[in-house]
C-alpha cells in the first residue's frame, strides 16, 4: 500500500474527536486507509443492504458491536444514526470512538453539522498526491503521463488503463452517486453538460453561457455544478477581493478534481495527444492546482487558494493567502523557462506592492532557477513551495 500524507493528521485528530470523519472522491482510498490504520475497529459498509437493515432496525445495537472503536462506511447512507452516535459519545466521552467515511461531501457534512457539531473533526482524502506515488515506486519523468493517467488508486495499485478504468468510473458516478443527491432523468444532458465543462476546466465559469451551450435553464445549471461539486468531481476557485483600484472578474474558475477524468471527457486517448492538444495549458495549471489542494487537504488545512483577474485580462494564476501574506504562483506548461511567463507577476507586483522574492513560477520543466523577477519552480519540486507557503510566519 502507498503510504498516504494524511495519515499523520488521522492519528493526530483521532485522540482529540470521539468522531473523525474522512470524506473524498469515490475509489480515492479512503475504505482501504482506514482499514489499514485501525484494524481493531469494527468495519461496515451501509451500502450493504443486509447491514443497512440491521443499523436501521436496532440503531443501539449496531453502533455497539464495536468494542475497541467503530468505522461507519458510506455513512451519508443513514444519516439518522447520527442521532444515535451524539448520544453515545456524550455518553462515555471517549476520543476515537467513531470513523465515518462518505464520497458525498454535502449530504454527509449537512447531516454532521446537524448533530455532531463540536464533536466531530473533518478530513478530506484526494486522489494520491505526486509525492505520495514518488515516495513509493512511481518515479517522476514527464508529466504528460501524469495529466493522463490520473491519480486513482486503482489506476496503480491494479495496473488499470485509463480506458478500462474512467468509462466506468463514470457510468458508477452517474448511477449511484447522482441519483443519491437527485435524481436526473436527462441523464444524457447531464454527461453532455460534464463534458462542456471539462472543456471550459482551467477557465471563468460563465453559467450562461454554459447553460445556454448545454440547453438548460440557470437553475438547473447551478443545481448540476452543486452536485458535481458535492460528489468531488470538480471544484471553483474564488477571484481574489482585493483589486488594487483594477475592476475584477467576479466569476470563478472551475477545475475538475483528477486530471486523468479530464482527459478522458476531453476525448484524449493517449499522451502523445497531450503536447499538441489545444488544451494542454488548462490541463497543465488543473494539475498543478490539484497538487496545492491536495497538500492543503491531507494536512487537516482549508484551501486559502485564489485567483486574480482584471478587466483587462491581466492575471495571476494562483494566490495563496497566508495571513495577511499574498504569494502569487504563475503556472506554465512550457518546458523550457522564457522570462515573458514572469509578466502577469511583474505587472502584479508593481500593483500589491509584492517583491520577488515572494513570487513563484511553476512550469513544465525540471530545473529550479532563481531569477530577478521570481522564483522558477519544476513541477517536480513543488513541495518546497508549499512547504514555504505553509510555514511562512504571518
Amino acid at each position: 500500500m502507498i503510504s498516504r500524507t494524511i495519515i499523520k493528521k488521522i492519528k493526530e485528530l483521532v485522540k482529540l474527536y470521539p468522531v473523525l470523519t474522512l470524506t473524498g472522491p469515490r475509489q480515492s482510498g479512503k475504505t482501504t486507509l482506514l482499514k489499514k490504520m485501525f484494524p481493531e475497529y469494527a468495519y461496515y459498509s451501509l451500502e450493504d443492504p443486509d447491514t443497512r437493515m440491521y443499523a436501521a432496525t436496532d440503531p443501539r445495537k449496531f453502533l455497539s458491536s464495536g468494542k475497541k472503536g467503530m468505522i461507519i462506511d458510506e455513512a451519508q447512507q443513514m444519516p439518522e444514526l447520527f442521532s444515535y452516535i451524539q448520544g453515545i459519545v456524550d455518553d462515555k466521552g471517549k476520543e476515537g470512538m467513531f470513523i465515518l467515511s462518505g464520497s458525498h461531501n454535502f449530504l454527509l457534512l449537512e447531516k454532521i453539522t446537524q448533530s455532531l457539531a463540536g464533536r466531530v473533526a473533518v478530513l478530506k482524502l484526494m486522489p494520491f498526491s505526486l509525492r505520495e506515488l514518488a515516495f513509493k515506486k512511481y518515479p517522476m519523468q514527464d508529466y504528460e503521463t501524469y495529466l493522463f493517467k490520473g491519480f486513482y488508486p486503482r489506476m496503480y495499485d491494479k495496473k488499470i488503463s485509463p480506458a478500462d478504468f474512467y468509462p466506468y468510473y463514470l457510468q458508477t458516478y452517474i448511477e449511484r452517486d447522482v441519483r443519491l443527491i437527485r435524481n436526473i432523468t436527462d441523464q444524457s444532458a447531464f454527461i453532455r453538460f460534464i463534458k462542456l465543462l471539462a472543456g471550459r476546466a482551467g477557465q471563468l465559469l460563465n453559467i450562461t453561457s454554459l447553460s445556454n451551450d448545454c440547453g438548460i435553464s440557470q437553475i438547473t445549471c447551478k443545481e448540476w455544478l452543486s452536485i458535481l461539486e458535492a460528489s468531488y468531481i470538480i471544484y471553483l476557485l474564488m477571484p481574489h477581493h482585493k483589486n488594487y483600484n483594477k475592476r475584477l472578474v467576479k466569476m470563478p474558475k472551475i477545475y475538475f478534481h483528477d486530471t486523468g477524468l479530464l482527459c478522458y471527457l476531453l476525448g484524449i486517448k493517449s499522451t502523445n495527444q497531450l503536447s499538441t492538444h489545444y488544451a494542454i495549458g488548462s490541463l497543465f495549471e488543473n494539475f498543478i492546482m490539484n497538487e496545492f489542494m491536495k497538500y492543503s487537504y491531507h494536512h487537516g488545512a482549508e484551501p486559502a487558494y485564489y485567483f486574480w483577474r482584471d478587466k483587462m485580462q491581466k492575471e495571476i494564476d494562483l494566490l495563496i493567502e497566508n495571513g495577511h501574506v499574498l504569494i502569487p504562483v504563475e503556472i506554465k506548461s512550457g518546458k523550457t523557462f522564457n522570462y515573458e511567463y514572469f509578466k502577469q507577476v511583474n505587472y502584479w507586483n508593481k500593483l500589491s506592492g509584492n517583491n520577488s522574492e515572494n513570487s513563484y513560477m511553476v512550469y513544465g520543466g525540471n530545473k529550479n532557477l532563481s531569477t530577478s523577477s521570481g522564483h522558477v519552480i519544476s513541477w517536480k519540486n513543488m513541495e518546497q513551495l508549499m512547504k514555504y507557503a505553509f510555514n511562512k510566519k504571518q
